[in-house]
């Protein structure tokens, strides 16, 4: 089995951080892959980067020459999975949905640690789409960019243990780690606070097993039909863009395995 991970952003270091989470979740077996766009925002904080994070991502999806059996999309909160599903024949799943549906196995109710404030709207409108948010009892930001997640390690596994706390008094028996690059965190995070501590890369990964496993894949019926025959001027959009204007053209991706 065969698993491609997407990173939304551009950064190099976070996919390698997210391959190794997935990588360490993955049954024997299961070989992980990981990439991300050709172009696009170095970080995803907001709507506006979501978006072109979301083009880019099916840019690559649409250009990509290497076989897989399913895709974990690796940004929290954000938009373009249902995209993918119509473009992919394979199940796709996104960290957002996977922690909560696991953490809602392991508690009456959850709660998300994430980056900034801004992402919480974000985070609890995909929450309240999949239906999830009912037994969400917090979403609460670290006041940490992304990129800042990678800057200072031990400060970062300090301000989430601090966030945490404020969820956990709010109500939550589970916290969910809201950020791809939160992955590899989880176990330093539980030590503290005592609570299970659900890290989405991992838990899409394992969902991801057995979805493959059970040989099932995204209904094709109605919602995630593929997308209809059409003209769709200048896409794929990187197959357009001059080599040296492709941020990440030497991107971290290693299909060799």
């Amino acid at each position: 089995m065969r698993i491609l991970v997407m990173n939304p952003n551009t950064t190099v270091s976070m996919t390698a951080s997210i391959r190794a989470t997935a990588t360490a979740a993955a049954s024997p077996g299961t070989d992980i892959v990981a990439t991300e766009p050709l172009w696009g925002p170095e970080s995803i904080e907001g709507h506006f980067e979501g978006y072109l994070s979301a083009a880019a991502v099916l840019d690559r999806l649409a250009t990509l020459d290497t076989p897989f059996d399913a895709l974990v999309m690796a940004g929290f909160g954000e938009p373009g999975r249902e995209g993918a599903q119509e473009l992919l024949d394979v199940p796709v799943l996104d960290i957002t949905e996977s922690a909560a549906q696991m953490a809602m196995m392991l508690g009456h109710a959850y709660g998300i640690v994430t980056t900034l404030d801004r992402a919480v709207p974000q985070i609890q409108d995909r929450l309240l789409t999949a239906g999830l948010l009912q037994r969400c009892a917090a979403v609460r930001g670290t006041g940490l960019g992304v990129l800042e997640l990678e800057q200072d390690e031990a400060r970062t596994v300090e301000v989430i243990i601090e966030t945490a706390r404020e969820v956990v008094a709010a109500g939550a028996e589970v916290i969910c780690l809201g950020c791809g690059g939160m992955a590899g965190l989880q176990e330093k995070v539980a030590a503290a606070l005592g609570v299970p501590v659900v890290d989405g890369v991992a838990a899409a990964v394992k969902f991801a097993e057995a979805v493959v496993g059970l040989g099932l894949a995204t209904s094709a019926h109605r919602s995630f039909a593929p997308p209809r025959p059409k003209a769709i001027g200048s896409w794929p959009l990187s197959a357009h863009l001059p080599s040296e204007r492709v941020v990440g053209a030497n991107c971290h991706t290693d299909f060799s395995r």
